[in-house]
This record gives C-alpha cells, structure tokens and sequence, in this order.
C-alpha cells in the first residue's frame, strides 16, 4: 500500500518568515504523496483586531459570526494558502490551493448549538477524496485551508487540526496515512516554559491524568483529540513536533498511540 503523509503546519509556522521557509524546505522533499493542511488564526485575529471586530475563543476554538467568517476566508483561502503554494512551487512542489468547497472536497454541517453557539463553525460530514486522488496520482499536492461548506452555498469555518484528521482517515482505506501536526515546539511539553519536557508518548493510559492536571488544556486540547479520533480509526501513526520529524530527522516528538 502507498504511503501518503497529511501534514498540519501551526500559525507560529505561518506568521515566521524563516520557520515557514523552513519547513516547507522540508516539506518539499517528502518524495510520497502529500497533503498540506494550514490555519491562520493569529493572522486573522491580528487583521479582526485592525477593523475592531472583536476575537472570541472558547476551550481552543474561535467563535465564528458572519464578519469573522468574512475575515478569516480573506486570510485563510487567500492570502496565506496563496503564498504557501507559490513558496512550493520555488521548490520544485506542484501545489493546488483548496477550501473543503473546491472539487466539494470537504462537506461540513453548522455546529449545533447545545451550550455554546460557535456560529459559522464548521463539523465534517463527508471527505469525498475521488478527485484529490487524481492529483495525488500525478504528484499535485494540494493545500487545504480551514474553510469547509454546507453543500448550500455557505461556507463554514472549521478547525485546521481536525480538518487534517479527517482527511487522514478517508485516505486510510486506500494508502498507508500517516498524520503529522507541525509547529514551533519539539512535541507536547509537560512543561510549556521547558521546551525540553517533551512527553514522548501518549496513549489512552497516561492522556486522561495529563488532562486531568490541566498539562493538556487550551490550543492542544482539540489537537489532541484529533489525535486520537485519527488512530482509532487506521490511521497508521501520528507525531506531532518540529518539521524536521518528517525526513526521520533525529529529534524528540510526540508519538500518540491506542
């Protein structure tokens, strides 16, 4: 079976020049088919704050009303999605720019709202991968934002990380998927002032006590869960830590096991 390596970058990634470069350096030189999933969130609460529309988050997650939604598609599906792929292209990687609404590629539902109303959020339904394929097979690499749709016209936003785990099981019945989260850090810190404290392995056994200590909380909260919903369902391995861990490089990360 063919290996194919979904890979989510984190918006410190983005928002450093250098450690964008890089990282798709590194990226680039991956010779099995890929996906690049990306966010953008600090860019579009940084470019929110400019026009005095107010930044929400609640457990991790941005509330989306319609303005917000007008903001981060500008940001997302435009300026950084466009930049990543003409930076691939520089580096011999033919990339296609997508939202979950090009080629319907990914199919989303509006949250429900139960005790929080997360507005335009998005929650996937469907991955249709027959025409991300066909680009795959000629080793066109496509370049996922946060946006999704309803099928309706409207577009959704949705979280980056799980975007990349979804992604990762639709693919697991047909290649060998392997699911990387790339940012600024060397994996999951048990101390976030140590950058050495590096928990090595997480598994269903020592995850809830992180939990419940609160070392897991915030940001890695939905990362991780994504983590765990793409492991439980064939998705051959998961890491999270610094680009270098997609070459082998010799570096400390973050495995997630059953």
């Amino acid at each position: 079976m063919e290996e194919l390596k979904i890979v989510k970058i984190g918006g410190h990634i983005i928002n450093d020049e250098d450690a964008l470069n890089t990282f798709l350096d590194d990226f680039s030189q991956l010779d099995t088919p890929k996906i690049l999933v990306h966010g953008g969130g600090k860019s579009a609460s940084n470019l929110a704050k400019q026009v005095n529309i107010e930044v929400q988050m609640i457990n991790g997650r941005r509330v989306t009303n319609a303005e917000t939604l007008d903001i981060i598609t500008m940001v997302y599906a435009g300026k950084i999605n466009k930049k990543i792929v003409a930076k691939l292209q520089a580096r011999n990687t033919n990339a296609i720019g997508f939202s979950g609404a090009d080629g319907n590629s990914i199919v989303a539902v509006k949250r429900p709202v139960k005790t929080i109303d997360y507005g335009f959020a998005g929650d996937i339904q469907k991955v249709n991968t027959k025409n991300l394929k066909l680009l795959l097979n000629h080793r066109i690499t496509p370049i996922f934002c946060a946006i999704t749709h309803d099928e309706n016209g409207q577009l959704l936003n949705t979280n980056a990380d799980t975007i990349a785990s979804e992604l990762a099981i639709a693919f697991a019945k047909e290649y060998a998927t392997e699911l990387y989260y790339c940012f600024e850090k060397n994996g999951v810190l048990e101390d976030v002032n140590n950058d050495d404290s590096v928990i090595e392995t997480i598994d269903t056994k020592n995850y809830q006590p992180l939990l419940k200590d609160n070392i897991i909380a915030d940001g890695m909260l939905p990362k991780l869960t994504n983590c765990f919903h793409a492991i439980n369902h064939d998705v051959e391995k998961v890491h999270i830590g610094t680009s270098a861990i997609l070459l082998h490089k010799n570096t400390t990360h973050t495995t997630i096991q059953k």
